[in-house]
């Protein structure tokens, strides 16, 4: 087989891996008011719905991380498609609460899997003066599945069509990815053994990776945090949840496609100072405006969040080098973590205000928006946090060292 054939049809492949991931972020977005109706769930049940999706996620992620070099890209892939493949099946016929918690486990323990063998693997493909460049293009997918998956879900759910039929439509990038992987050459991985683990775990207990971690937890909730409870909080607020989703990861998309620059022109320190002011004030905004202003505030949250996964890792990758592959899987792994553990908190404070708002006479639809706004105001805290924390990140590290263009990250 001709070795760019077979270079192409990996990276396509990858790509449409990375698209699966999107469609169940951004189509389980899309339909989980339709689950709350189908299964009479609770905002708390349903966020243990999304907890098991962002758990499974850093579980095989840091697997993968751990054993790629043993295992290789290859078997960690076809488990990818078995998971992916049971989490959309388990969903669509899962007919209660406790099958709808296996199955979205599965398709976060899928996602996983695709980010622990497709970066290094991308990377083992290329020359080093290519590898981020194809990286870079890799990882637009995410966002730009997130854009294609929302308005999938959008004109489905406005056409009438269930949440199973839109659970199908998951399965095409499933069955693409496989398709072009099969029978194809996967490249040895080119760092083979452990021998440096010992390093790597050294290195992540120093204060600068500790601070980096803590700092990883808050910035993942912030970002995904209003973006998986975009269409409950949003359905009565005269705006389209999915349009608002769409409009967000499609900016955060062409964002990414210039965060070198912005990052080199900035600094990473500044960078997530910048985004951290940026997200406060758009989910501050989201808490507060209705309509067509809603989509106002999606610009300014999506500018917040566009630059935090990626420059966290490149944080890691240029200031903590020593803590290897392994260090920037950990980091990507508490953020998923943390994601997975406010789910159901984020659920309970809907349900909460509820009962709040309420009690004061709201009803219908102006009940709902009141207590998903009220939910909002509640999210603030996340970046509000950051603001302090990178502003101390920005004074320490611009002591201990000058600023530096920060290396492309390998991220959401």
């Amino acid at each position: 087989m001709n070795e760019n054939v077979n270079k192409n049809a990996l990276f396509y492949g990858s790509c449409f891996a990375l698209i699966t991931t999107a469609f169940t972020f951004s189509i389980r977005a899309g339909i989980l008011p339709q689950l709350g109706e189908s299964f009479n769930l609770t905002a708390e049940e349903l966020g243990f719905i999304n907890l098991m999706f962002f758990l499974g996620f850093p579980i095989s992620m840091i697997l993968g991380g751990l054993f790629y070099y043993s295992v290789g890209p290859k078997n960690i892939m076809r488990i990818a498609f078995v998971a992916h493949t049971l989490g959309i099946i388990f969903t669509i016929y899962s007919g209660g609460y406790a099958l709808l918690l296996i199955s979205t486990l599965f398709n976060g323990f899928g996602n996983g899997c695709t980010e622990a063998a497709c970066n290094p693997m991308i990377a083992d493909m290329y020359p080093r003066e290519k590898v981020n460049k194809m990286l870079n293009r890799f990882h637009m997918w995410f966002p730009g599945g997130i854009v294609i998956g929302s308005l999938i879900s959008k004109f489905m759910t406005d056409a009438g069509m269930s949440w199973q039929a839109q659970m199908w439509v998951t399965m095409i990038p499933t069955v693409l990815y496989a398709i072009l992987f099969y029978g194809k050459v996967f490249p040895k991985p080119k760092y083979e053994g452990s021998a440096h683990l010992g390093k790597n775990f050294k290195a992540m207990l120093t204060p600068t990776y500790i601070f980096l971690f803590c700092c990883m937890a808050l910035t993942a909730i912030s970002e995904f945090g209003p973006q998986q409870w975009v269409g409950l909080i949003m359905s009565k607020s005269g705006a389209s949840p999915m349009l608002i989703l769409a409009l967000v990861t499609g900016l955060m998309a062409v964002g990414r496609f210039f965060g070198g620059q912005v990052t080199q022109a900035l600094g990473q320190t500044g960078v997530l100072l910048g985004g951290s002011i940026f997200a406060a004030i758009g989910i501050y905004l989201f808490s507060t405006v209705t309509g067509p202003m809603a989509y106002f505030a999606a610009i300014f949250f999506a500018i917040g969040v566009c630059f935090f996964w990626p420059t966290m890792v490149g944080a890691v990758a240029q200031r903590v080098p020593l803590s290897g592959a392994l260090g920037m899987s950990i980091i990507g792994g508490i953020g998923m973590f943390s994601t997975a553990i406010f789910q159901p908190i984020i659920g309970a404070w809907i349900d909460k205000a509820r009962v709040v708002q309420a009690a004061t006479g709201l009803t219908g639809d102006e009940l709902e928006l009141a207590a998903g706004q009220a939910t909002l105001g509640r999210m603030v805290t996340f970046p509000g946090i950051l603001i302090v924390l990178f502003l101390i990140f920005y004074f320490w590290q611009k002591k201990a060292n000058p600023r530096a263009a920060a290396p492309a990250a390998a991220a959401h």
